[in-house]
């Protein structure tokens, strides 16, 4: 990849970040029902896949969950260790289910990023995460926790 192309996909992903940093401000002042950890994996070419184990921290009680899920637009392998706060979970089951984001990614042996992901359950998720690798993800991302049971 050519120094102006990946300085010009560093700034696309920067922008996705950018815009998600808004409304995770918002959501900033709210008081979080839970929290969350998770360790994922990322594999891309084109479409990529992203695969991992999280634990839910919701009232006294920790709950596993597996990750799955993709980017419509990526290239690179990166290792994630994210945590995040949860809002709007009013009852366990509401968790399960597929989540939605636009955001970035650029991660060149480490990165940093923030999203807000949500549910159709109206949960919301703000994952702050550390990467490492070599790889350049933007766009719609789509990823589903499911808890186990």
């Amino acid at each position: 990849m050519t120094t102006f192309r990946r300085r010009h996909a560093l700034a696309a992903a920067a922008s996705f970040i950018a815009l998600s940093s808004v409304t995770i401000a918002a959501s900033a002042k709210e008081k979080p029902d839970a929290t969350i950890e998770i360790v994922s994996h990322s594999a891309d070419v084109g479409v990529g896949y992203t695969w991992g184990d999280g634990t839910l921290t919701y009232g006294a009680h920790k709950y596993h969950f597996k990750v799955t899920g993709g980017d419509v637009a990526a290239v690179g392998y990166s290792t994630m260790k994210a945590n995040g706060v949860v809002y709007d979970l009013k009852h366990l089951h509401d968790f399960d289910g597929t989540y939605g984001a636009v955001s970035g990614e650029a991660t060149l042996n480490k990165g940093l990023s923030d999203s807000l992901l949500a549910n159709t359950n109206k949960v919301r998720i703000r994952i702050t995460s550390a990467t490492e690798g070599a790889r350049l993800a933007g766009g719609a991302q789509g990823l589903t926790f499911t808890l186990e049971h």
